[in-house]
């Protein structure tokens, strides 16, 4: 009922919840929910600082409860409830929520587990040193100041920040129709960033990204593929999946899944508990129990497999079905001047870069002010007490005034001064009027004009302000800036990665056990044949380094198990190691059966080629002879779990497995010495499901040792290696063509003194040959040294072998200009290159031969043809 008086107004409900809900809205974006692109902080977390700024409670000051700091940000900057500000300055706290925490909490601020913080009146806290750095000339009028909630005092509205903290901190809201959700990166590759957009503002984000390579999360883990992150620097919107960091391990005689860092955001103790109720579900089959191990030193989660289980197969289902794999979805939204937008990665770069400018700018004039006004207060000084007439002169004016007032009046008439010198005048105490504070105020004088000088031409000098830039980011790297926690796995997308990833040469080395690891090829330096070699990986106890291949990051390999099978990966996908690393399990690496071996590799370019992969073919051969061709196009479609490759008969085994082009010519070579050789095409291509054709008719007692495609008749020669160390080059041409299936000829003399055959492989002279035997110990050295000799031939000593030590293995590898030469003889062995048979053995200090045995006598009346 309308009273007397009131006067009804009659509105449209629907324009009027319009309008209410777009002011609501608004205020939740621009005040609640949204960061701002300059600073990376809400309003929340800014007043936190500003409060305790205000309170002085900074980096190297005593830690003030909790309640006392809430309750200061409460009643003067932040109208809302506790819970509000004591949760933001929590999260401020905790290392696993921000990349660079900004609070130093003491007490319990929550754990990973989802724990939550013991109340404000039970902790204490204060800022962190990087703090200092966000809140760095604040009182130098370098940003502006609002009012608070009811105009009492003044707050800023964004922080001065020398840390670009939108990008290294990240931050996540969600506002109305709206929501940001920011990843983390490294401080170190953030600045790297910046500077370089700095030094050419037309960077583009390809370029930007070779120094801030992806986000960088708190807890570390694993970013699984790259479309995700390119996306997100592109165009401020992806789908970045994290994978939890794992290994694998043995307890007892179980074998165990050992997670050491979780996704970022990932509740530990829920994902724990999820993980046992889909074990007990039978969802997640081969665990056995699942252990907590974590501790202060650090996260450890154990999930111990059961018997029969393989230990990649439950990974992947973990994966699969638990937040062991997580995504963070990246929405780059923050303000820029009030106004949300969608931000690359130049974008936040730029608006930061931008700011910083205006704070040197603002900073800068406020400096040169305040320089201004002390000289003119020294100037003062100066006129006053100069000299020891006007000094007293001026304390005579002062004696015999009245009152302050008229002193001041008095020194202004006599001496031509300002209101403000004349005021400073009659604030100096008197010990300032001996001579020697006079020199000190002239001193004084001298040193502000310099400043006000640097000042001024800062003003007028836009590069130098960016340099100012550069370098303040650059002290901030050094204080701060740290190695970058999270790995980032290529392999898990679809984009092409020769971009980001150097296609340089690498060794890969496998060892008997299946202990897989590729090094650079420049870690290993060339030595004169017959040298003694260095110490290389460390193997576990009774193995040994079987396998050594020199590849290029951007090419395929292709694994042959025992059982005839063949699985893909990646050389960029298979894991790094120094040259004294044991490496990985091939087992953690592809689906390979607990039962199953590797016995045979090739390397292959791009499989997604067609024209490639249908012009090459893969030729296999068995320690029974069998030979086998199909074509490459037949494993141009990776699957997870491998393809049937041959199938292996009862006391055969797999020996290699080669890429030829149709018009290559194929040798095999025997233990006994023997050795064929014939062209490819007597060989036809059959389908994956074939067994083979014969390839050499072995003797009994023989087994056939290796194969080798020569593909250049002319320049490539036969290197044939037996296990006690002798070998040889042999023209291809010295052994004649003849039909698949014979007995073959002779290629080396088998002596007792050159043990059996153990290697062939075909070689030019600017080649280099890795050999490697049992004990670990390999050398490296070109095939420009060895000469080419006849056939039935005993050869020279490669390497001098200790006590019954045999060779294990040779490759070929190219020789790297880079690599230093080392061809002086070693007076110790040193340790580097590839691994001792035990873990705990010593390295034993040896002494080469001073000369090397020379070729033995060349019997060429025994050069029968059988």
């Amino acid at each position: 009922m309308q009273k007397e008086g009131e006067r009804l107004i009659p509105i449209n409900i629907v324009d009027e919840m319009k309008s209410s809900y777009i002011d609501y809205s608004m205020s939740v974006i621009v005040s609640r929910a949204l960061p701002d692109v300059r600073d990376g902080l809400k309003p929340v977390h800014r007043r936190v600082l500003y409060g305790m700024y205000g309170l002085g409670v900074f980096s190297n000051r005593k830690y003030l409860k909790s309640a006392r700091i809430v309750g200061d940000v409460l009643g003067k900057y932040h109208p809302h409830g506790d819970s509000s500000v004591y949760d933001a300055m929590v999260r401020m706290a905790q290392d696993w929520s921000l990349r660079y925490p900004q609070v130093d909490g003491q007490g319990n601020f929550g754990s990973m587990d989802g724990d939550p913080p013991a109340a404000m009146r039970y902790t204490e806290a204060r800022l962190k040193k990087i703090s200092d750095e966000v809140l760095s000339d604040l009182d130098k009028e370098t940003v502006d100041f609002q009012n608070n909630f009811d105009d009492s005092l003044q707050e800023p509205t964004v922080m001065p920040t020398k840390v670009p903290n939108l990008l290294v901190n990240g931050t996540s809201g969600i506002a109305v129709g709206m929501a940001t959700n920011m990843a983390p990166h490294n401080l170190s590759e953030s600045v790297d960033a910046i500077c370089a957009y700095i030094d050419n503002k037309e960077i583009t984000i390809d370029e930007l990204m070779q120094h801030i390579i992806a986000p960088d999360f708190p807890t570390g883990g694993i970013i699984y593929g790259y479309d995700g992150v390119r996306d997100a620097f592109h165009t401020g919107r992806g789908r970045v999946v994290l994978r939890a960091k794992v290994n694998f391990d043995e307890i007892g005689n179980r074998n165990a899944i050992i997670v050491t860092e979780i996704p970022y955001q990932v509740n530990k103790a829920e994902m724990i508990a999820r993980t046992a109720e889909l074990v007990k579900d039978e969802k997640i089959p081969g665990i056995h129990e699942i252990r907590d191990e974590s501790d202060r030193k650090g996260l450890r989660v154990v999930y111990e497999l059961k018997n029969d289980a393989i230990p990649n197969v439950v990974l992947n289902l973990l994966y699969k079905y638990t937040a062991l794999q997580t995504s963070f979805s990246v929405n780059n939204i923050a303000l820029v001047h009030g106004r949300p937008e969608q931000l690359n990665l130049k974008d936040i770069i730029h608006h930061f870069v931008e700011h910083r400018h205006e704070v040197i700018v603002r900073r800068t004039q406020y400096e040169l002010k305040k320089a201004k006004e002390r000289a003119h207060i020294l100037e003062g000084f100066m006129k006053v007490i100069g000299t020891q007439d006007s000094l007293d002169r001026a304390i005579s004016i002062i004696r015999h005034s009245a009152n302050p007032q008229a002193a001041k009046e008095g020194l202004i008439e006599a001496f031509e001064l300002s209101d403000i010198q004349a005021q400073a005048i009659l604030d100096l105490r008197l010990a300032r009027l001996t001579g020697m504070e006079l020199d000190k105020i002239r001193d004084e004088y001298d040193a502000i004009m310099k400043e006000i000088a640097n000042l001024e031409d800062i003003l007028a000098n836009e590069p130098r302000r960016f340099q100012i830039i550069k370098e303040e980011l650059i002290e901030i790297k050094e204080k701060y800036g740290d190695e970058r926690r999270t790995e980032i796995d290529y392999s898990g997308g679809e984009m092409s990665i020769e971009d980001i990833i150097p296609n340089e040469s690498v060794v890969l080395t496998i060892s008997h056990a299946g202990y897989i690891k590729r090094t650079s090829l420049s870690e290993y330096k060339i030595q004169s044949r017959g040298g003694v070699g260095n110490k290389a990986a460390t193997t576990r106890d009774s193995d040994f380094l079987e396998y050594i291949v020199s590849a290029t990051n951007h090419q395929y390999m292709l694994f042959f198990t025992e059982k005839g099978r063949c699985y893909w990966l990646r050389v960029f996908e298979i894991p790094e190691g120094s040259k004294t690393a044991k490496g990985r399990a091939v087992q953690n690496l592809i689906n390979i059966e607990p039962d199953d071996k590797i016995k045979a590799y090739i390397r292959t370019n791009n499989l997604k080629d067609s024209e490639y992969v249908n012009q090459m073919s893969v030729v296999m051969v068995t320690k029974n002879g069998t030979i086998k061709k199909t074509s490459l196009e037949a494993y141009s479609r990776p699957r997870v779990n491998g393809v049937n490759a041959i199938e292996i008969r009862d006391n055969d085994q797999l020996l290699g497995a080669y890429l030829t082009n149709g018009e290559s010519q194929i040798m095999i070579a025997t233990k006994n010495g023997k050795c064929i050789r014939f062209p490819e095409e007597k060989v036809r291509e059959v389908g994956r499901g074939s067994i083979g054709v014969r390839g050499i008719l072995l003797e009994e007692g023989d087994e056939a040792i290796g194969m080798i495609v020569v593909n250049d008749v002319e320049n490539e020669t036969v290197l044939v290696v037996s296990e006690k160390g002798y070998g040889k080059r042999t023209a291809v041409e010295d052994y004649r063509i003849t039909n698949r299936g014979g007995k073959g000829v002779i290629t080396l003399n088998i002596t007792e003194k050159t043990g059996n055959l153990i290697a062939i492989q075909n070689v030019r002279d600017e080649d280099g040959l890795m050999i490697i035997n049992k004990s670990g110990v390999a050398i490296r050295m070109g095939m420009d040294e060895m000469r080419v000799m006849g056939r039935n031939t005993q050869g020279v000593k490669l390497i001098n072998l200790k006590k019954n030590d045999e060779i294990a293995a040779i490759a070929k590898v190219e020789m790297d200009k880079d690599v230093e030469e080392d061809s002086e003889e070693l007076e110790e062995t040193e340790e580097g290159v590839v691994g001792s048979l035990f873990d705990n053995q010593e390295n034993d200090n040896v002494t080469p031969q001073a000369e090397n045995e020379n070729s033995a006598e060349e019997n060429e009346n025994s050069d029968s043809e059988e």
